[in-house]
C-alpha cells in the first residue's frame, strides 16, 4: 500500500499565473491548459468559474502559452484566450486522472493498487504577494489503474478510452489515437476523495541550499519524514512525482477527508 503525489494545476509556464490562496484558507484550483483545441472538453478559461473569488480563470491572466515545454511557439491572448480549452486533469468530480509524463509519473502511478492514494499538489500564491508555494489540494482513493499506449491493440485501446469518457486524455484522443502517441496511465478513483474545500497543506520551503547560488523550492523536511517519502527527490521546481511509504489508510487519517479536512487538520504554514 502506498501514496503517490502528483504535481498538477495551472502555473506561470502555461497560464502565466498561479491560482490564488486566500487569507481565509479557501483557494482556487485551475487545471492546466489543453495543448490542443482538438478535445471534447467543454470547460475553457472563460467558463471555469472561480470557487471563492469573483470571475473566471481567464481573469487571472492576459496571455497564455498552451505548449510551454515545446518552446511556447503559440501565444494566445484576447478573445481566443477565453475560449481555450482546459486539460481537466485530475477531474475531481469524476475522480479520474491520466498521466503520460515519463519522469517517474507513469512508472509510479501504474504500480498503484486499489486502496492506495494519489494526492495532488499545485502552486498557489496569496493575493498580497507573499511567496508562492506548493500545496496539497486534494486526493482520491485508487479504485483501479489502466494503461494504454501506442502498442495496445487498437480494439483494446478504443475500449479503454471509451470506458473513461470523463478523463482528459480520452477526451483529446481521436479515433483511438492518443495525443503524441505516448503511453497513458489512467487512475480511477473512489471515495474518500476530492478537492479540499480549504486549508491546503504546504509541501514546500524556499531557500538557498548549501553549495547553490540561488534559492529553489524543496520538499519540507517534516513532510518527507512524516509521509515517508521514498522517491521523487527533494527539489520541487519541476513538480516531481513522489512515492510515499505511508499507507493509503494512514494518509487519509493524517490529512483528513476532503469535505471536512479543515475541521480535522489545520493548515501547515
Amino acid at each position: 500500500m502506498t501514496v503517490v503525489l502528483a504535481g498538477v494545476g495551472a502555473d506561470s509556464t502555461n497560464v502565466g499565473a498561479l491560482a490564488p490562496l486566500y487569507d481565509d484558507g479557501r483557494f482556487e484550483y485551475v487545471p492546466i491548459l489543453e495543448k490542443t483545441r482538438v478535445t471534447s472538453e467543454t470547460e475553457t478559461l472563460g467558463s471555469w468559474e472561480l470557487r471563492a473569488g469573483d470571475g473566471v480563470a481567464a481573469d487571472l491572466t492576459t496571455r497564455i502559452s498552451p505548449q510551454p515545454v515545446r518552446g511556447g511557439a503559440e501565444t494566445v491572448a484576447g478573445d481566443d484566450l477565453e475560449s481555450w480549452p482546459l486539460h481537466r486533469d485530475p477531474n475531481f468530480e469524476a475522480l479520474t486522472y491520466g498521466e503520460h509524463r515519463t519522469s517517474g509519473y507513469v512508472s509510479r502511478l501504474r504500480a498503484l493498487e486499489p486502496g492506495d492514494v494519489v494526492g495532488f499538489y499545485a502552486g498557489l500564491r496569496r493575493p498580497d504577494g507573499d511567496r508562492a508555494h506548493r500545496y496539497l489540494i486534494g486526493y482520491f482513493t485508487v479504485d483501479g489503474v489502466a494503461v494504454v499506449g501506442p502498442d495496445t491493440p487498437p480494439a483494446e485501446r478504443e475500449a479503454i478510452l471509451a470506458a473513461h469518457p470523463e478523463n482528459a486524455h480520452a477526451k483529446r484522443a481521436r479515433d483511438g489515437d492518443l495525443y503524441l502517441e505516448k503511453p497513458v496511465v489512467i487512475v480511477d478513483g473512489r471515495e474518500p476523495g476530492g478537492l479540499f474545500e480549504r486549508d491546503p497543506i504546504r509541501l514546500s520551503d524556499y531557500y538557498v541550499k548549501e553549495g547553490n547560488e540561488r534559492a529553489q523550492y524543496y520538499l519540507r523536511d517534516e513532510i518527507e519524514s512524516e509521509w515517508d517519502v521514498r522517491a521523487g527527490g527533494a527539489n520541487m521546481m519541476y513538480k516531481p512525482a513522489y512515492r510515499c511509504g505511508l499507507s493509503g489508510a494512514a494518509f487519509r487519517e493524517l490529512v483528513g477527508r476532503p469535505g471536512s479536512r479543515s475541521a480535522e487538520q489545520p493548515e501547515r504554514v
